[in-house]
């Protein structure tokens, strides 16, 4: 799927301390499932909290909750960014 707005990033290129308001998931396999029940969905806010030290995993707050998502999870994930959370 091509992306032309400028502010729409996968979720794994979020700064640090920054959110994005969940666009689409660009997955057709079981990881949408589970991002989806997850409660990932088009028009959530996530904010991108802490790395690990090598970069991956990092987690992210959604809805008050803290998850860890992998790079390549987190890579399916296209967010709107929108500012300080």
């Amino acid at each position: 799927m091509q992306i032309k707005a400028k502010n729409i990033i996968t979720l794994n290129n979020l700064p640090l301390n920054q959110t994005g308001i969940v666009h689409h998931i660009d997955s057709k396999n079981n990881i949408k499932r589970r991002l989806l029940d997850l409660g990932i969905i088009e028009g959530t806010k996530m904010r991108s909290l802490f790395s690990s030290p090598f970069g991956n995993p990092t987690a992210y707050e959604i809805r008050g909750f803290l998850i860890a998502l992998r790079n390549e999870d987190s890579s399916k994930i296209y967010v709107e960014k929108d500012g300080e959370y």
